[in-house]
């Protein structure tokens, strides 16, 4: 791995997918895939505007893209071999599972192929021992004359690095293509990797006049899973709201959000997880229902491995057992000013778990909280055409603070509903 221990891995490509945003575009490509994963283009189209520099590196971006949900702890890569002929000798993106890099995968099936070739990679290429050798080593080896790549691995240990032997042995090196892409792609591992803290992306869905409920009263008739008073956004927002989920490794709510809801907090894309979406739940005083959802779907793989995890600032004992015994985490951590968990312990023990990407789903009190204590990297508000009023709910309570600059900015649409994202941090800053 570039930035752990444990190194990376690869794959072929089964489909075309591109990230969250992009995922309601027709795909540009067709691909078929044998069964031990290697690589055949049926069809791939690209803009004639496009360089064919750019043109591969792009198609080494749709392929880490495919490493999404299967890669963590470790960088989403993907690489594509061009002889010097101008022919795809070689392709394939990272998985963790499999040992080998995306460059080696690729080496593997370009052989002599590659040599006198170009390496067009989304990443700087890995250049140290971890559980396998450094692929700058391979590359020399294998006769790559030329790389391309998109950015600097973030990784302390390699960046800048694996550029610098590749040109120590001659090799041509470019780097900078696609840039902006390329680092949106491994934000989470950037942050991760830098500070062991897992990247915080607050997601809400919510009215213009920034309400996320409507008033809590005795009367409203209440779903398990549905929000108190129903959905605010439509299908088209929620379904990407779902495709966050699913490139997250955990996600994260308050109690309240269990005993007003009672979600599930589940990954509901259908697509292949190379570990559950850890359920992550601030609870002070273990008020969790035994009979919740949650609980009840907690997927009981002992003490440790769970994909149900509470963190409380006091616990009883009792209550503790009972939880534990169906299936669920459960972890004292100090306490805040207001005796809750703190957010930064928080992060920190998610980081020891090598989660590198938390979404925070939370009520009004954890979305201040979160935002007060610059727990928050990236925001990700979803907005309907609805008017609530003053007696509903508000996205934050009282402890956000003094405001804050979101920087970045992107709009997207989903039908009526549209999505402002933006970044609180940078999270390749050291």
């Amino acid at each position: 791995m570039r930035g752990d221990p444990k190194g990376r891995s690869g794959a072929g490509v089964a489909e075309i997918e591109d990230d969250s945003f992009r995922a309601f575009s027709p795909p540009t490509a067709i691909i078929a895939a044998s069964p031990c994963f290697r690589l055949s283009v049926v069809d791939f189209h690209f803009m004639s505007s496009q360089s064919a520099d750019e043109q591969f590196l792009r198609r080494a971006l749709v392929l880490a893209r495919q490493g999404i949900a299967l890669t963590s702890p470790n960088p989403h890569v993907g690489a594509v071999i061009v002889d010097s002929k101008g022919n795809v000798v070689g392709e394939a993106f990272h998985t963790y599972e499999g040992v080998k890099h995306a460059e080696i995968l690729t080496l593997d099936q370009a052989g002599q192929r590659a040599r006198g070739g170009t390496l067009y990679i989304n990443l700087e290429p890995h250049c140290y021992q971890s559980r396998t050798p450094p692929c700058t080593d391979a590359l020399i080896a294998a006769g790559i004359k030329r790389v391309v790549a998109s950015m600097p691995d973030p990784n302390p240990k390699v960046s800048g690095r694996g550029f610098e032997q590749l040109r120590g042995a001659g090799i041509s090196v470019e780097v900078g293509g696609l840039h902006a892409e390329a680092r949106r792609l491994n934000e989470a591992f950037a942050r991760y990797i830098r500070h062991r803290v897992p990247f915080v992306t607050l997601k809400s869905a919510m009215t213009l006049d920034a309400k996320i409920g409507v008033p809590r009263t005795g009367e409203l008739q209440r779903t398990p899973g549905i929000p108190t008073g129903g959905w605010i956004t439509g299908e088209a927002a929620r379904a990407n709201a779902q495709q966050q989920r699913h490139q997250s490794d955990a996600i994260l709510v308050g109690v309240g959000t269990i005993l007003a809801d009672d979600p599930l907090l589940t990954d509901r894309t259908g697509k292949p997880r190379r570990r559950p979406l850890l359920r992550v739940i601030l609870d002070s005083r273990l008020r969790l229902p035994l009979d919740s959802r949650i609980v009840q779907s907690a997927v009981n793989e002992g003490a440790a491995t769970g994909d149900v995890l509470i963190f409380c600032s006091s616990a009883d004992e009792g209550k503790k057992h009972e939880l534990q015994a169906r299936g669920v985490r459960v972890e004292q951590l100090p306490a805040d000013s207001q005796d809750r968990p703190d957010i930064h312990a928080v992060l920190r023990r998610l980081g020891e778990l090598e989660i590198t990407s938390l979404l925070i789903e939370a009520g009004s009190t954890v979305n201040a909280i979160t935002l007060g204590s610059a727990a928050v990297d990236k925001v990700l508000f979803y907005y309907a055409p609805i008017i609530l009023g003053s007696d509903a709910v508000p996205f934050s309570g009282d402890a956000q603070g003094s405001p804050l600059g979101v920087t970045d900015t992107r709009i997207h649409r989903f039908g009526n509903d549209f999505a402002v994202e933006g970044y609180l941090r940078d999270p390749y800053e050291s």
